[in-house]
């Protein structure tokens, strides 16, 4: 397996795990949610629940921030700045999650301390704010999502190295998105609304297409950055011979 391939190998498959972390998360933390008074009575094995939850959002970090370093590389090739924008907007993203992720354990410790004995009606206001803090961490954290997309998206357009459908779906959805976010923000759009679904869907599709892509089929080996590889790997190839063969007779000079 070529260095190429295994580029596209552990890009597929960290796209694929930011799925799974992220959608096994946010099902996982509904009863911190949903309920404001969580920390007055749930069990402990809510707090397991709402743990794990936070576990797989770190994975989730970790699986987008190794998005942007393994595909620094080959973007690089396309265009410097998309690659260090793409690999910015990453980093942007695992950083604000994280700060959930920060919420969710802060949630866990006052259900901690009301069971201990502390005063749970004063501690109430500090876990609704908490769940505050977390749902817009990730509206601006996972919708950063659009922002690197432009990028990558560009430069996997550019030089071919997946089907253009593909980047062409995640050029699309991007402004379809942010438009959406924006007006969340500004409270003119809804979760679970027609709009909603029409922003989410083509860049649900294009990031679950592009992982299963990269991971079973890899980069476009015929785009111009892959026969440039090619020639590459064959030019190592026919000197590797030749320069051992120079060092031999060097030695024996």
């Amino acid at each position: 397996m070529t260095s190429f391939r295994k580029t596209a190998l552990v890009g597929g498959i960290l796209y694929l795990v930011t799925f799974v972390g992220s959608i096994a998360s946010a099902i996982l933390v509904g009863p911190a949610l949903n309920d404001p008074a969580y920390i007055l009575g749930a069990g402990a094995g809510a707090d397991q629940q709402i743990g794990l939850a936070a576990i797989l959002e770190l994975v989730n970090v970790f699986g987008l921030i190794g998005c942007g370093i393994a595909f620094f590389s080959v973007v690089k090739r396309v265009h410097e700045g998309l690659a260090i924008g793409y690999l910015a907007t990453r980093l942007f993203e695992g950083a604000i999650i994280t700060i959930s992720v920060v919420s969710l354990l802060s949630i866990i410790t006052l259900h901690q301390q009301v069971a201990a004995g502390a005063d749970g009606g004063a501690l109430v206001p500090v876990a609704a704010a908490l769940v505050a803090v977390r749902n817009w961490a990730i509206v601006i954290g996972s919708n950063m999502a659009p922002f690197n997309a432009l990028m990558l998206g560009t430069a996997l357009y550019r030089a071919r190295l997946v089907p253009r459908w593909m980047p062409a779906l995640g050029l699309v959805g991007a402004p379809i998105l942010i438009t959406f976010v924006i007006g969340m923000i500004l409270g003119v759009a809804q979760v679970g609304t027609p709009f909603h679904v029409v922003a989410v869907l083509p860049f649900f599709v294009w990031e679950l297409a592009l992982g299963l892509w990269l991971t079973f089929k890899g980069f476009n080996e015929n785009s111009p950055i892959g026969l440039a590889e090619r020639a590459r790997r064959g030019t190592a190839e026919t000197s590797g011979p030749t320069q051992a063969a120079l060092a031999a007779e060097a030695g024996a000079a």
